[in-house]
């Protein structure tokens, strides 16, 4: 018997028990990598955010938060120090190369690499910081000067951020001498035709494609060679918004690298404000935005079953005021926990940004402070919850399987506009997405890509698919669709096939093919005329209903999908076996003792939803126990139910501003340690078996804090603190 084992029994013995809540590793002697965040910076008491990692940013820092002073193996060794594994992120398109661009690596001068649009301007991310088109140079100079030092400074996690090549770019030499290397023939201009762009765009996402795929095997090889195993990952924006955005990435194909290990999906409310249009309006919808863009990374991710973290952001890009931040943290971070099976998470990127920013106090005013105490409070509780947010088999509340067919070539056809056909915001996409879940059914993505995988069309029931926004860049696709429609699926097409890029030369109309529209393709394989009518089509055991009217004419005009709702719904009852196609205003799951809530608006709907308590309030600084909450239209909730606490006679941390550590129960004494940031006040609340006689805090020195508030919550058996936050911690000590 080990010596752990003989102190366990020796306490059991006498009358006591000694546990720790959240272990600092993940079983098995691995070190946890649940939560991480991602900075430029050292470490600093007013940044100490108490993730499992800390994802140190550039050898050279961040070009937007320039680092002076540290070299980067002192900022790495600055989060060691304090108990933090260490990971290395940068830029594959753009990032601090200004020696690579000046010459300084290699004596020449390679500005002249950066993307560029038709106007001749380069596109820059910063000063003397250019959007790069990957050659095999500067590529080389990634191995060489920065992947090869993280290495050898011990971090085993490498992760290239937002491979992005701008679908306005594509008119620079370096982008016309990888061209002519790729295709064989001269460099056409995109913005002449269809087949240009659409040729532009393949070779932008080969590229970094190519980029990714070399860059890491380096990784990989290297670290194998000083006996380290180094892990791969792509921190990226959405499918849905680089297409929003006009943006070219990778994307799903990266599934088919061995070298890749997993991804951060890049999903925060700068994304996710971006207007769609729903009825006829054009507006931000943040929650049914972030929905869908976590939706398509999980679904781009899920068969290959890597790693996968989801990204929110308490504060974005844009200076905005911080009661807007607040909101639109609240809708983003609702629907993260939306995806029951995703449990790693990034809590926050730049946390010097966001304790040390300055930002408007409100919308009407220029008055810009520091981050303020309500909300910093509400923040590191609601990302303490991710630490404990447990992988739940729980489902969605509404109708399920009704998903929506993507592809990577959702990027391909956003810029520029040929031949007057245009897709407002996407309208395309968001057409078959927006009618289902704006009324409460929680609908899913699916990636043309991952056909080939049998979970990928798992639990879809009715796939609605359109190649008026899209293009299959393979055939092999259509007959993983025409062999799941014969075995019971629904597929329902909606298009007017009219849009110029249905005629460029493409596979489906060249050697074999001659196809006027690659949906002619996949109608012939189920025994369907080329060019079909709207109308019903049985295959097999399944079956296929065409609808020829593009997409974004569902969301554009007013009430525009009552016949895609129509048609849906019966085809839904009749076929799914799931019974009817239910419409409601409210997504709930329950995730262990979390409850999630979105109530949406927009809807025939107005009723908010009541969810019994007692429930703490996570989304109120002030930690509140409520006897039950109502979540209006428009509004989100996260609650912890005090009702599904596992051990109710177990002390126990419910609910913090703060991380716990050294948790103990030992005779009549509960203790723990909390850490957070410095300049941050720490709200708790603290399951007990009765109420306290006294509660004693002590500071980082073994001070008493005489400051400290606390009250007892008879109805939920819950002790409330209210104090200031310490990164060397506060001891709490309850005697009961």
């Amino acid at each position: 018997m080990n010596k752990k084992a003989v102190l366990y029994f020796m306490l059991i013995a006498a009358g006591a028990s000694v546990f720790m809540k959240r272990p600092d590793d993940g079983g098995k002697g691995k070190k946890r990598e649940k939560t991480t965040f991602q900075t430029s910076q050292h470490w600093k008491p007013v940044t100490d955010t108490r993730a499992d990692v800390a994802i140190v940013y550039g050898v050279g820092g961040n070009p937007s938060d320039r680092v002076k002073g540290k070299t980067f193996e002192e900022r790495v060794q600055s989060w060691r120090d304090r108990g933090y594994t260490t990971h290395f992120m940068t830029g594959i398109a753009w990032g601090e190369y200004q020696d690579y661009f000046t010459g300084k690596w290699d004596g020449q001068w390679h500005l002249n690499e950066g993307q560029v649009q038709r106007s001749g301007d380069t596109i820059w991310h910063g000063h003397m910081v250019p959007y790069i088109v990957p050659t095999e140079n500067f590529l080389k100079y990634m191995k060489e000067k920065h992947v090869k030092r993280v290495i050898d400074a011990g971090i085993d996690a490498i992760y290239m951020e937002e491979p992005e090549f701008w679908a306005r770019a594509g008119y620079s030499d370096a982008f016309k001498r990888e061209w002519k290397k790729y295709y064989g023939f001269d460099w056409r201009p995109q913005h002449e035709s269809p087949e240009n762009t659409y040729l532009s765009n393949k070779l932008k996402y080969q590229l970094y494609f190519n980029a990714l795929k070399e860059v890491f095997t380096y990784a990989k090889e290297y670290g194998k060679s000083k006996g380290m195993n180094v892990r791969c990952y792509v921190p990226t924006h959405s499918l849905v918004n680089y297409s929003q955005w006009m943006i070219v990435s990778p994307e799903a194909s990266l599934a088919s690298l061995d070298c890749v290990d997993g991804y951060i999906a890049q999903v925060w409310t700068g994304t996710s404000r971006e207007p769609n249009f729903f009825n006829g309006k054009e507006k931000e919808r943040v929650f049914e935005t972030a929905f869908l863009e976590y939706g398509s990374m999980e679904s781009m991710t899920a068969p290959t079953h890597r790693k996968m973290f989801f990204l929110t952001d308490p504060i974005e890009d844009r200076a905005r005021d911080w009661a807007d931040y607040k909101k639109n943290y609240e809708a983003t971070f609702t629907a993260q926990l939306l995806y029951p099976k995703i449990a790693d998470y990034e809590v926050m990127p730049w946390p010097d940004r966001i304790y040390e920013g300055l930002y408007r106090t409100s919308a009407n005013s220029d008055k810009r402070e520091r981050i303020p105490q309500h909300y910093s409070t509400q923040m590191q509780a609601m990302i303490n919850t991710l630490n404990d947010m447990p992988v739940s088999e729980n489902k969605v509340s509404g109708s399920a399987g009704i998903s929506v067919l993507m592809a990577n070539s959702l990027m391909f056809q956003r810029f520029p506009v040929h031949q007057g056909y245009e897709d407002p915001q996407l309208s395309n996409f968001y057409g078959l997405a927006l009618p289902f879940l704006k009324r409460g059914v929680p609908v899913s993505t699916v990636h043309l890509e991952n056909l080939a995988y049998k979970e990928t069309l798992a639990n879809t029931r009715v796939l609605l698919m359109s190649y008026s926004n899209m293009k299959p860049l393979k055939p092999d696709a259509h007959t993983e669709l025409a062999r799941w429609v014969k075995n019971g699926g629904v597929l329902v097409y909606c298009g007017r096939d009219n849009d110029p890029y249905q005629t460029i030369k493409e596979w489906w109309n060249t050697g074999e093919h001659r196809y006027a529209a690659p949906s002619g393709h996949l109608f012939g394989l189920m025994n369907m005329d080329e060019k079909p009518g709207e109308g019903r089509y049985p295959y097999g055991k399944g079956l296929v209903y065409v609808l020829r009217s593009d997409p974004k004419e569902f969301v554009m005009q007013e009430k525009g999908d009552s016949k895609l709702l129509a048609e849906v719904s019966r085809l839904y009852a009749e076929k799914s076996g799931a019974g009817k196609l239910v419409f409601k205003n409210s997504m709930y799951l329950e995730r262990g003792p979390y409850d999630i809530v979105a109530v949406l608006d927009e809807n025939e709907h107005s009723q908010s939803y009541r969810v019994k308590g007692p429930v703490i309030d996570l989304y109120d600084p002030a930690l509140p126990v409520l006897s039950e909450k109502n979540v209006q239209p428009g509004e989100q909730a996260l609650l912890y139910n005090a009702g599904r606490v596992k051990d109710k006679t177990r002390p126990q941390v419910l609910a913090s501003a703060s991380r716990v550590y050294e948790e103990k129960f030992q005779g009549k004494t509960y203790s723990f340690t909390c850490k957070s940031p410095l300049n941050t006040t720490n709200v708790m609340r603290v399951l007990l078996p009765g109420a306290p006689k006294n509660v004693v805090l002590t500071g980082p020195s073994g001070e008493i804090l005489r400051d400290a508030e606390n009250s007892w919550d008879a109805s939920s058996k819950t002790l409330w603190l209210r104090f200031a936050n310490q990164p060397d911690g506060v001891q709490v000590k309850v005697n009961l």
